[in-house]
């Protein structure tokens, strides 16, 4: 079976010194080993983007573009990129009126609108109390696969 991961679960990945870090290794090592197809989607890699580029200062990683493009690819090595068809717009669309969506969460809808279009009903995420409202969909926390 296929899960998504959250973003959240892919920033600490690269800082070791994150208290989610281990955690989110054993998950991810744990999921392999059970043979779980473990898949991304283009959203992660840009609220990765953001947030790897981003000063120190202001919450993000500080990283010069030229190392952010190699830790993007290992991502895209490492993990299922999903494709993006237009049907995840119009999914979106649908849930974030469906569900009166404002704001940050629109990616998280986003992220659920891909995972409806191909069948994936599981995300990896610390933050599971932001994909309860969604119907069909089963956040995971890590402690609970770890």
């Amino acid at each position: 079976m296929a899960i998504l991961l959250d973003t959240n679960i892919l920033l600490p990945l690269l800082q070791t010194h994150h208290p989610h870090a281990p955690l989110a290794e054993r998950a991810i090592s744990r999921l392999r080993s059970q043979n779980e197809i473990l898949t991304i989607a283009p959203q992660n890699l840009m609220e990765f983007w953001a947030v790897a580029t981003r000063p120190a200062g202001d919450n993000g990683l500080g990283m010069a573009v030229v190392r952010a493009r190699e830790e993007l690819e290992a991502l895209q090595r490492l993990f299922t990129l999903l494709t993006e068809p237009e049907a995840a717009f119009r999914e979106w669309e649908r849930l974030v009126v469906t569900h009166q969506v404002s704001g940050k969460s629109t990616h998280d809808t986003h992220l659920v609108a891909v995972m409806n279009v191909h069948g994936i009903t599981r995300i990896l995420t610390f933050n599971d109390h932001d994909f309860i409202r969604y119907k069909g969909i089963t956040p995971v926390h890590p402690a609970l696969v770890a």
